[in-house]
């Protein structure tokens, strides 16, 4: 797959299908077996007469497409709703439902029938096969003016890192996909904060075990493997940096630094890391801004051409102070102003002008220079609890050979001690270190990424199942 098409939603086509009357039965049964069309549906429909039996046999508690928490399924015939009732066979009749609103939504011109919706572009050939086989057809359509088609992020069959992004929201269908190098640089937060090899392997050993399905009770966390065994190796890569393998054990040569000798190495790495990570988000903001709305508008937004401008002179020219570089310095102080000057002049073409229309420019853009600030420094905490985290794993690692010392009795405290104080140190750095580079991923990049909300794809699928003759109509 080209790199272009990785790292953008999944491209949709609008489409109709048209099928005689006689066959719309056959047809919507066909496409929900399918589950990659969503098709366009009537708001506040009538319930209809498998809805209704629905509702009975739930006590009213079944919604009028019959979409409720049960699984439905279809026949290929149409059932006696009557015997479905009777029997109380909830998952037909929910099924039946749905295909009753959907089929209620069709336009029907004399003997021919058509609904609307979308599809994957790369779905559209196989559905219009199975089309053909009930004589109906998948016919492409125009998109409708000012309609955004719905947002479907890319999935891998084994691995991805989709879930993040979706837990946020759903981006537009117009923006860009971050979903790899997002969950890249969250494993790599991660990483920098619970950096040990030790602890590191068994987060392998973890998404491992989840990846096989094991165990069972948790078998529904099973998409989240990728991002168990992404951040234990970036735990152990740290950690062979910081030469920890579960704890300060001398195991392991410190091959960069060791972050309770160095924690202002450690701080400063954090801050530049992070500054990196900044960077690039803002120059995806950008690109975003200007698929969304075009070139006009993406100039002069916060999160789009002119923030970018802006936070790359800052870096620039802040990079250029410590290193005692003039012209550096000089030159991204010069950036930085533009890129200010050109935020100012976007949001004071957003208020009604005047001098109320000043006054709220200078606050917000006082607002912007204040949270670039905080933003970045907010990464420092990738140090502070990559510190906490070794300071926690060496004073356990202290208790154990202070114990191991005293004898036979000595030897089996300093075992009980490692092996609790390890499973203590692990459970609570894990669980910190994935909430603040969650933390970190939510509010400081992806609050540059995203503006407008997209619609997310959800398309009918109802499984088909086959009926014993007496329910057959």
């Amino acid at each position: 797959m080209p790199w272009s098409e990785a790292v953008t939603p999944v491209r949709m086509r609008r489409v109709a299908v048209v099928v005689p009357r006689a066959a719309l039965r056959d047809a919507l049964v066909r496409i929900a077996e399918e589950g990659c069309v969503e098709l366009d549906r009537e708001e506040e429909a009538a319930p209809g007469a498998a809805a209704v039996r629905l509702q009975r046999l739930r006590g009213g508690s079944a919604t009028a497409g019959g979409e409720s928490a049960v699984t439905a399924v279809l026949s290929s015939a149409a059932p006696d709703l009557d015997l479905l009732e009777l029997r109380e066979d909830v998952a037909l009749l929910a099924g039946e439902a749905q295909l009753e609103e959907r089929a209620g939504g069709a336009v029907r011109q004399g003997e021919v029938a058509a609904l609307a919706g979308w599809c994957p572009a790369a779905e559209v050939p196989r559905v219009a096969g199975r089309l053909a086989a009930a004589g109906g057809a998948l016919l492409p359509l125009p998109a409708p003016p000012g309609t955004d088609p719905p947002t479907l992020l890319r999935r891998g069959d084994r691995a991805s890192f989709s879930p993040l992004v979706t837990t946020y929201g759903t981006p537009a269908y117009a923006d860009v996909d971050p979903s790899w190098p997002a969950g890249l640089a969250y494993v790599a937060m991660f990483g920098l904060m619970f950096g040990d090899v030790g602890h590191g392997a068994l987060l392998v050993l973890g998404a491992a075990a989840l990846r096989l399905g094991w165990p069972r009770r948790l078998a529904g966390l099973s998409r989240l493997w990728p991002f168990l065994g992404g951040a234990g190796v970036a735990s152990m890569v740290a950690g062979a940096a910081y030469g920890e393998f579960f704890g300060p054990t001398g195991l392991l040569p410190v091959l960069w630094l060791s972050p309770l000798e160095s924690p202002a190495r450690l701080l400063a790495a954090a801050v530049v890391f992070g500054t990196g990570l900044l960077a690039l988000a803002h120059a995806v903001g950008a690109v975003n801004r200007v698929r969304e709305s075009g070139w006009g508008p993406a100039l002069y937004a916060a999160s789009g051409c002119a923030g970018l401008l802006f936070y790359l002179g800052l870096a620039l020219a802040a990079g250029g102070l410590v290193l005692h570089r003039r012209p550096p310095a000089v030159v991204g102080a010069a950036l930085a102003v533009s890129g200010l000057a050109l935020v100012a002049f976007g949001l004071f073409r957003a208020t009604a002008g005047g001098g109320a229309g000043l006054a709220e420019t200078v606050v917000r853009l006082f607002d912007v220079v204040v949270r670039t600030g905080t933003n970045t420094l907010s990464f420092a905490r990738l140090a502070a609890f990559g510190l906490t985290h070794a300071a926690l794993a060496g004073l356990v690692w202290r208790g154990t050979t202070g114990l191991a010392g005293r004898g036979a009795a000595g030897v089996v405290g300093a075992a009980l001690l490692f092996v609790i104080g390890t499973a203590v140190t692990f459970g609570l750095e894990a669980l910190v270190a994935g909430v603040q580079a969650l933390r970190l991923e939510f509010y400081e990049l992806f609050s540059r990424l995203f503006e407008a909300e997209g619609r997310p794809f959800r398309p009918w699928h109802v499984p088909r199942r086959s009926l014993p003759t007496p329910l057959r109509r």
